[in-house]
């Protein structure tokens, strides 16, 4: 586990135009595993000589948020031994170093840049992952999740690889605002399931892409405009998958301290049996530089409009006409797919080609479609049975009065 905190520059003040930010964040290795391969991170970004330092338990980080902004990161490491706990900890150094040497360099304010810089570290952490793991076969196979969301301004920008989620939480509501890549989350898109049969799926820690696995990764991009009172959260699976998001809404409205917050956030996961590490980022966003929120506010999972990012990639393929002599693999379901969840799932990640990854995925709505088709087939014959023996006895019948 590793969690890095910048030193902040400023401390909050009462001054107009400002935008504070009060965080904390935790991680906990659960009630199951014996070691922690998450990782998080809280930047400044306001020059590449601030320095880091190793998270102290019990404080609260207050931020008035400087012009070049702010960097949350959750990390998700799989691979097993130390290999999942290395890969985080690539991912967040990585990104940082990245952001520093490439953002700081650039114009303030610019959202285009900002999310391109924030698009391209995560790239960059795919391929030093991913060349790392080919030069030391110990680690071949290693992995992260990474969800990382950058403030400038009153907007926030979210770069995402894998399923650890963010949520905003406004005015007593938890609205998600990242998309799991993950194979429950294409199947409740397709129809095939619903979003409580994906919840209680065998298969619902199978996600498509992570950084490490693969050569090429794409990210999701989306932006978020914040609001004053707005609460931030960004979690691993670990708490997501066991506390719904109508519970951490709850938490939050009850709980105004972010650092209470947090372990009540934590407490409840390993009270629902903690079967997986669990970390949470909470930021509080409040200050003259942000408005309040109106119900004329998007909310939600809305994806920022650049090349190389997943958003671009789908609206290429709908644009694609299908062929009538072959059937592709759809590009959104037909990747790698690696299994996580316990560490034989994450000793064995599937890491077939397209075509094979497809397949599986087909393999799975047919399973989905068998299950709800069973019902059906047994109504079908049990009423033909009955149907039979109605026909018997009536033949019986009409012989017996002749």
């Amino acid at each position: 586990m590793t969690a890095t905190i910048s030193h902040p520059s400023n401390s909050p003040s009462g001054d107009d135009h400002q935008v504070v930010v009060r965080v904390f964040a935790l991680t906990d290795v659960g009630h199951t595993r014996d070691h922690n391969e998450d990782t998080f991170l809280v930047a400044e970004l306001n020059g590449p000589q601030a320095v880091t330092f190793q998270a102290k338990v019990g404080e609260t980080q207050a931020f008035v948020a400087g012009e070049h902004g702010l960097l949350f990161l959750v990390a998700d490491g799989m691979g097993g031994a130390a290999s999942g706990e290395l890969a985080s900890s690539m991912a967040s150094e990585s990104i940082l170093d990245s952001l520093r040497s490439n953002w700081n360099s650039k114009p303030s304010g610019d959202p285009e840049s900002f999310a391109t810089v924030l698009r391209d570290a995560t790239v960059q952490a795919n391929a030093r992952i991913h060349q790392h793991s080919r030069d030391f076969p110990e680690h071949r196979g290693m992995g992260t999740t990474a969800t990382v969301a950058g403030l400038l301004g009153d907007r926030l920008y979210l770069a995402q690889v894998g399923d650890s989620r963010a949520y905003v939480i406004r005015q007593g509501k938890a609205i998600q605002i990242t998309k799991d890549q993950s194979l429950m989350q294409r199947l409740v898109e397709a129809g095939e399931l619903t979003e409580a049969e994906a919840e209680s799926s065998e298969r619902r820690n199978i996600i498509l892409q992570a950084l490490g696995p693969d050569a090429h990764v794409t990210v999701d991009l989306t932006h978020q405009q914040i609001r004053r009172g707005d609460t931030l959260i960004i979690c691993s699976d670990g708490l997501s998958g066991l506390v719904r998001g109508e519970e951490i809404a709850r938490m939050a409205k009850d709980e105004r301290d972010v650092e209470l917050l947090c372990h009540r956030l934590v407490n409840r996961a390993n009270e629902l049996g903690g079967p997986d590490n669990i970390t949470v980022i909470a930021a509080q966003f409040d200050g003259d530089g942000l408005l309040p929120a109106t119900e004329r506010d998007e909310i939600g999972h809305r994806p920022f409009p650049l090349a190389g990012t997943l958003a671009e990639e789908e609206e290429r393929v709908k644009r694609v006409k299908p062929s009538p002599f072959k059937s592709d693999p759809t590009p959104a379901l037909g990747v790698p797919i690696i299994a996580r969840g316990t560490l034989e799932d994450e000793f064995a990640r599937a890491h077939a080609d397209e075509e094979a990854a497809h397949f599986r995925v087909e393999e799975d709505v047919l399973q989905e479609r068998r299950k709800k088709a069973q019902p059906f087939m047994i109504a079908l014959v049990v009423m033909g049975v009955l149907l039979a023996v109605w026909a018997i006895f009536a033949l019986s019948g009409n012989d017996s009065r002749r």
